[in-house]
């Protein structure tokens, strides 16, 4: 069986993980939904993860996600697709026309253009500010001392409403202390949005609140070499 054919079954261990956390964390049946990353591989690859049942997506670059989505959409209309990867201006039009939910605002250029095509579209898209819980200098995300002005920014100048909070830890450190720091900063804002937890640890996100955890290789196997 090649990993595509067993993608769904791959993808039902993660739900069952995440349901297994969720009632270990004390938290409700379903509270954590599941993003499937999609990004690299092709629609013969993703579609038998839509014949499974499942409907929420991720994807990192905006062209990729047209070549595929739109003709996948065809005939999966309710598919939710999230774009989990940095967002270039140039690109803002194209990211609101196609996505639902846009996890990675972390600056004010993206801020202004993402509520100028919305306004310009009569489309809201649901917005998480991507925070740099590491303080790492080669990664995106608002910085924790902007963090604040930042959300009020969103708000006040462009007319945002922000759901909530996107992370990604360090790689070579235990992810714990970020997941339950962006916890804190969220509920400091009153965001109830909690975007944390990879492949690799999105059980450990779940008892600190996650509400959307990114699982891409766990689901679809070995990611393709760009």
């Amino acid at each position: 069986m090649s990993e595509t054919e067993d993608a769904p079954a791959r993808l039902e261990t993660v739900r069952k993980a995440i349901r297994r956390a969720e009632r270990t964390a004390g938290r409700p049946e379903g509270a954590t939904t599941l993003v499937a990353v999609s990004k690299t591989f092709g629609p013969d690859e993703i579609e038998p993860v839509l014949v499974a049942g499942h409907r929420v997506f991720g994807e990192n670059r905006v062209q990729e996600a047209e070549a595929k989505w739109l003709t996948l959409r065809e005939r999966y209309a309710d598919v939710e697709l999230h774009l989990i990867g940095p967002l270039q201006s140039n690109k803002a039009a194209e990211a609101v026309a196609l996505f639902d939910v846009i996890h990675t605002v972390d600056r004010p250029k993206i801020a202004k253009a993402i509520a100028k095509e919305m306004a310009e579209q009569d489309r809201a898209v649901r917005l998480f500010v991507q925070v740099n819980v590491g303080e790492e200098a080669q990664k995106a995300g608002v910085a924790l001392s902007e963090l604040d002005a930042f959300l009020a920014a969103c708000r006040d100048d462009y007319g945002l409403a922000i759901e909530g909070l996107m992370c990604i830890p360090p790689v070579d450190e235990p992810p714990a202390p970020y997941f339950a720091l962006l916890q804190k900063l969220a509920k400091r804002h009153g965001l109830a949005g909690l975007s944390m937890g990879m492949s690799a640890d999105f059980a450990e996100a779940i008892p600190f609140g996650a509400t959307h955890v990114r699982v891409g290789s766990a689901i679809f196997g070995t990611r393709p070499r760009p």
